[in-house]
């Protein structure tokens, strides 16, 4: 990844020193200030909520808590649509301010909008959402039109002097060669990019498009041998990720390096899994019991090899070995041979749908906080 010198240095202290204490520490707040979006993508499990929840907001103050709370050096913010909340310039100032690097994730449909609100400057990157090219973004999120809103963004940022890079989420069925073209693309673009499997979120509208671990081993060494082991673009993601996502290494997930603060809480035990949740970020340390969790340990974990689960690992192996980073930085991702053996599924305990409860309970404590408002929600839907 190719951060600007000043928070590249931020961060790299900050891991560093981490690293030399030992510990479980996080590296990125992933902050959900709302879960309303204005697309409604098959694969996301962030939308299905009742309109009372939906129209939850996550104050400044709020999210100026959290970054203070887990003391992070960055910040992605997500949702739901982050365009969507009033506020979202200033909590953007606010973190700007307190030398936190921001990525704030955007599908880009109001970005043309509302750019004018934002100024650029060495902690801050758009994060636009592109899942291939224009056929296959257009269809993971089922409307058409946004690849092209996206591609128009990407251009207007660039030019308004802004660091842009796309999320880039792959699901089964993806094309490797039709992937590794809009690679090449954005690499024209000279944008960045985030890649990463989808994970198949109990909710998501659509669940048989998510690929197992075995099938996301094999997809991605197919694309990464049509870009020179990946060398031929730009990533954000460390090469050791891009080298497990290859099946070259077998990583146990590190999920409190980027803990999700969304309008629930504190979410236990991970972004992606969510079973709980705390008022505090220290609760969220202390009482999630993590050996309940992870390949091989949950069912809900199996087929994950999400970035947010296991770029901390990357970071980690990294640093204890950084003549292999270097070693897979300067040569690429190794696309033939043998496969790392894998973790041992055999032994997961069963998934536990406890979604419907805390849906449940945070609906009651709406309607305790405004019984007025709750009932006029009631009546619109």
């Amino acid at each position: 990844m190719t951060l600007p010198l000043q928070p590249l240095l931020r961060v790299g202290a900050y891991a560093v020193a981490n690293q030399i204490k030992g510990g479980k520490y996080p590296l990125v707040l992933m902050l959900e200030p709302l879960l309303r979006c204005n697309l409604a993508c098959p694969g996301c499990g962030k939308i299905d909520y009742p309109d009372p929840i939906l129209n939850q907001r996550l104050s400044f103050e709020q999210c100026m808590a959290a970054i203070d709370e887990c003391g992070t050096p960055a910040v992605s913010i997500a949702g739901g649509e982050p365009l969507l909340h009033r506020e979202m310039p200033r909590i953007v100032e606010g973190y700007i301010d307190r030398k936190k690097f921001v990525i704030l994730c955007t599908n880009a449909l109001l970005l043309k909008k509302k750019i004018d609100q934002y100024r650029p400057s060495p902690y801050f990157t758009w994060s636009i959402h592109l899942d291939g090219d224009r056929g296959m973004h257009d269809h993971a999120v089922d409307q058409a039109g946004t690849y092209d809103a996206a591609h128009e963004a990407i251009l207007l940022a660039k030019a308004r002097g802004f660091r842009v890079q796309v999320n880039c989420t792959v699901f089964d069925g993806a094309d490797p060669a039709r992937l590794a073209t809009f690679f090449d693309e954005m690499e024209r673009l000279g944008v960045e990019i985030t890649i990463s499997p989808g994970y198949s979120y109990e909710r998501a509208a659509d669940q048989e498009h998510f690929l197992t671990r075995e099938r996301t081993k094999n997809f991605f060494r197919d694309v990464f041998r049509r870009g020179d082991g990946g060398r031929a673009w730009s990533f954000t993601n460390s090469p050791l990720f891009l080298d497990f996502l290859a099946g070259n290494r077998s990583y146990e997930c590190t999920p409190w390096s980027m803990p999700l603060r969304t309008v629930f809480g504190w979410q236990k035990p991970c972004y992606l899994v969510g079973e709980g949740y705390v008022e505090t970020f220290a609760e969220l340390m202390a009482d999630t019991d993590w050996d309940q969790y992870g390949v091989g340990r949950y069912e809900k974990c199996s087929n994950c090899m999400v970035h947010c689960g296991f770029e901390g690992t990357a970071a980690a192996d990294a640093m204890r070995h950084p003549l292999t980073l270097m070693k897979v930085g300067r040569r690429g991702v190794r696309t033939e041979g043998p496969m790392a053996a894998d973790i041992d599924l055999s032994n997961a305990r069963p998934a536990d749908d406890v979604h419907a409860t805390y849906v449940e309970r945070e609906l009651a404590r709406i309607a305790a906080a405004d019984p007025a408002g709750m009932k006029r929600v009631q009546r619109a839907a």
